[in-house]
């Protein structure tokens, strides 16, 4: 086998083990523990797509939980509502959010910075309103409730089994930003980041790389947004709304913004600290958050990853010096 056989042997073992050890971890876990352990899957789900928006094609957007919101509500509406089939349903769903991805994105590719954070963060906002308001069709404030999924060929997926879908969700997000942020479109996304002029001097078209790069991340978070409304069977707009919003900007930040290691790791810190810290001190964990992000910016703008990559390259150069 050559070298290169052997490299791409070792890379589906890695991924072959890291997949079974996220599959198998639910059906060891107690009910609490499994609640927690899925739902952090879907904040990491959420961080990592929200990295490539944000860390890599540079764009500051805050909708990226309203499109979750999107494709949560959307998939229970037709299938409780409607009466559509859970594939169909699910299509669906993805293409709404496509769509209401592609007319935010079309509208706000002349904003940089502030300026698109506030567009995307009152599309967020109006999305809250319309849900709170909605009636019977989203269930107003109290969102809705007591319904369950369909089966699925037959199989009645419950419990664990909600883990094992997230992980799948999980995974194929990363898999296909890992191999899009390597291809040319990925090169593309990190010029206009550092240079959206220079990036257009050398050939790249702005717009379109920024509408798709809006739109693919949009419609990965409806995604997961459709996998965590049958978590606890209920959907509500606190969920969807701005404090979490901004607690997704603080995990990328946090962890190291750009990359996928970083937004992996600030999920995971963050989501942890915060079912820890949030029943002792109530929402004033989100102050301490608030600092940590300040701090991060200033003394370590690469975040957590960017540490541990400091800390890896000093060891080596003690190594060397030896």
């Amino acid at each position: 086998m050559g070298a290169l056989g052997q490299l791409g042997m070792k890379w589906v073992l890695r991924w072959g083990l890291v997949t079974a050890l996220l599959c198998g971890l639910p059906f060891v876990l107690q009910p609490y523990e499994l609640d927690v352990y899925r739902k952090l899957l879907f904040w990491v789900a959420l961080a990592v797509s929200y990295n490539f928006l944000f860390g890599i094609a540079g764009q500051m957007a805050l909708s990226h939980f309203a499109f979750a919101g999107i494709g949560g509500y959307t998939v229970v509406i037709l299938l409780t509502q409607a009466d559509f089939g859970l594939g169909l349903a699910i299509i669906a769903a993805l293409l709404l959010a496509g769509i209401l991805a592609f007319i935010v994105s079309f509208a706000a590719t002349r904003l940089e910075g502030f300026y698109l954070a506030l567009a995307t963060l009152a599309f967020a906002q109006l999305l809250i309103v319309v849900l709170d308001e909605g009636g019977t069709l989203t269930g107003g404030t109290g969102g809705l409730t007591s319904y369950s999924l369909p089966a699925v060929f037959g199989a009645k997926i419950e419990g664990p089994w909600y883990a094992v879908v997230m992980v799948g969700v999980l995974l194929g997000t990363l898999a296909i930003l890992l191999r899009i942020d390597r291809s040319w479109f990925g090169r593309a996304c990190r010029a206009i980041r550092d240079n959206s002029q220079a990036a257009a001097a050398m050939g790249v078209d702005v717009a379109r790389t920024k509408i798709i790069a809006f739109t693919l991340t949009s419609v990965m978070a409806a995604a997961a947004g459709m996998v965590y409304a049958f978590f606890d069977n209920t959907v509500n707009p606190p969920v969807f709304g701005l404090e979490n919003a901004f607690l997704l900007l603080f995990m990328v930040i946090v962890g190291g913004s750009g990359s996928h290691a970083g937004a992996i790791i600030g999920a995971v810190l963050l989501k942890l600290s915060q079912d820890i810290l949030e029943p002792v001190v109530g929402h004033f964990h989100a102050i301490g958050f608030g600092v940590l992000v300040v701090a991060a910016i200033l003394f370590q703008p690469k975040g957590l990853i960017g540490t541990w990559d400091n800390l890896r390259a000093r060891l080596k150069r003690g190594k060397g010096v030896k």
